[in-house]
């Protein structure tokens, strides 16, 4: 997981054993991914929406804001670019569901999306871009097994990650629970004539109130619900399956 999947970063680390210097390849590998954007759009704004995506996972929005960072677009201008990330495949797309049932393709809205970094090493380094290596707290609290509740978009990302590389196009569903709240649905798959809502928790597992107002609302579209933590296998309440990360690609 901080290491990741990049073959450069897998040899460094096997050679050295040492994290910073992962790092650094990392970095070098993030800054050719830049330069390349770059050559699609000498603005910079491609690479600026690329940079962003931890910022905008760790504010815990309902979507991702392009607005926010690099100003308003043109609808066909921000498709445009949504569709050079996504060739790119150095990005994953979640789209929103706007009718969480099978054949959620047909009932995605293009216009609401999350982005995913599609390597998780490379998102940690992405996450502490600005800062030295000795700063990056994800790669202590990973190796000490206490990544914080604030971290959790990190577990977030690999689960999307290991969901893609599994063949799953992603999708996500968000509804009201109050005037200025929502539930929000990490990730949904579609199971035959059935479909398996994912919430995903860093931490506070035994608390899951989206993943409950949406079984409650939508139980007879369900055929198996899951939690992904960082604990070990068990089932919970109401068939509940508490499922550790690392099972995600057989889901």
């Amino acid at each position: 997981m901080l290491v990741g999947g990049m073959p450069q970063a897998v040899n460094t680390y096997l050679d050295t054993n040492d994290l910073s210097k992962v790092d650094t390849v990392k970095r070098n590998i993030i800054q050719l991914y830049s330069d390349d954007f770059l050559k699609l759009d000498p603005t910079g704004k491609l690479s600026r929406l690329f940079m962003a995506i931890p910022a905008q996972l760790s504010k815990h929005a309902t979507r991702y804001y392009p607005h926010a960072v690099i100003g308003g677009l043109e609808e066909k201008k921000e498709e445009e670019m949504l569709v050079n990330l996504e060739d790119s495949r150095t990005v994953l797309v979640s789209y929103h569901a706007d009718d969480p049932n099978v054949g959620m393709s047909l009932t995605k809205d293009p216009s609401k999306y999350k982005l995913y970094a599609a390597d998780t090493g490379l998102f940690v380094t992405m996450v502490f871009w600005d800062r030295d290596f000795a700063e990056n707290i994800i790669y202590r609290k990973l190796l000490s097994d206490k990544l914080e509740a604030n971290l959790g978009y990190v577990y977030e990302n690999l689960v999307a990650q290991m969901l893609a590389a599994s063949g799953n196009s992603l999708f996500y569903y968000t509804f009201e629970k109050d005037e200025k709240h929502s539930y929000e649905i990490d990730f949904l798959l579609s199971r035959g004539d059935k479909i398996c809502p994912l919430e995903v928790k860093s931490s506070g597992y035994k608390t899951h109130a989206s993943l409950d107002a949406f079984r409650k609302k939508f139980s007879a579209r369900i055929r198996q619900s899951y939690l992904l933590y960082a604990k070990d296998l068990q089932t919970g309440e109401n068939e509940l399956l508490y499922l550790p990360f690392y099972m995600t690609g057989l889901l």
